[in-house]
């Protein structure tokens, strides 16, 4: 129980802190300083939350990397449905929160549909996602990286939203998207299930490549 605490107090803080400086901020969609600001909100509250509840849960806070970790033999069947439940339910009381201090009215940081188009937009997400587990796979995958764990992670976060911004608003996270969906209702809410759908399956994928392409330990330790 400590650890979906964990996931949802880090899930409520992702939402409520790094959508909320989206929204105050004004980005939505044109190219400008809160980009900047966005993605750095993004990435530090990563950071920040690595090294306070990581300890404890592992500090996922995002579906799209537990179901990596499950993939990965990395968690159970009951942690992996507890983990999700408690992301989702995070996201929803962080948008809640943040609602509450602003309204609606700014957007929440919703996310949305590239051009309108769903196919371009599942597939920058699906990317995008692929490439933030991918790095969370690799810089967890050994002991002695987990003093930097949480900056790597935090840094290709940021970078991740950097890129994405621009097309979606950058999801990659089904939690972080369906709260603030659920919030302002209507195309938001219509369209969450491509943001829920995308990261699912870019950490899936991301998940199977690095079943692939790992090195186990004991042949790793043959090559030193």
């Amino acid at each position: 129980m400590k650890k979906y605490i964990a996931e949802f107090i880090g899930t409520f803080v992702l939402v409520f802190v790094a959508c909320g400086v989206a929204a105050i901020t004004g980005c939505n969609g044109e190219a400008n300083a809160s980009y900047l600001l966005t993605a750095l909100a993004f990435g530090g509250v990563i950071i920040a939350m690595a090294y306070s509840i990581g300890t404890i849960s592992g500090c996922h806070i995002n579906p799209a990397v537990s179901l990596a970790v499950f993939i990965n033999g990395g968690m159970d069947k009951k942690d992996f449905i507890g983990y999700l439940a408690a992301q989702f339910a995070g996201g929803i009381a962080g948008a809640a929160a943040l609602s509450a201090m602003i309204g609606t009215g700014m957007g929440l940081g919703t996310n949305g549909l590239f051009q309108n188009d769903i196919i371009k937009s599942l597939l920058i997400e699906i990317i995008l996602t692929f490439i933030f587990v991918l790095a969370i796979l690799g810089v967890t995958s050994k002991p002695e990286y987990s003093k930097v764990a949480g900056f790597v992670i935090g840094g290709s976060l940021t970078l991740v939203h950097l890129m994405g911004i621009y097309f979606t608003g950058t999801s990659v996270n089904p939690a972080r998207s369906l709260g603030p969906a659920l919030l302002m209702g209507g195309t938001a809410l219509n369209n969450v299930w491509v943001f829920i759908a995308a990261p699912l399956i870019g950490g899936a994928i991301a998940a199977l490549v690095w079943k692939y392409i790992r090195v186990p330990a004991a042949e790793n330790e043959q090559t030193k």
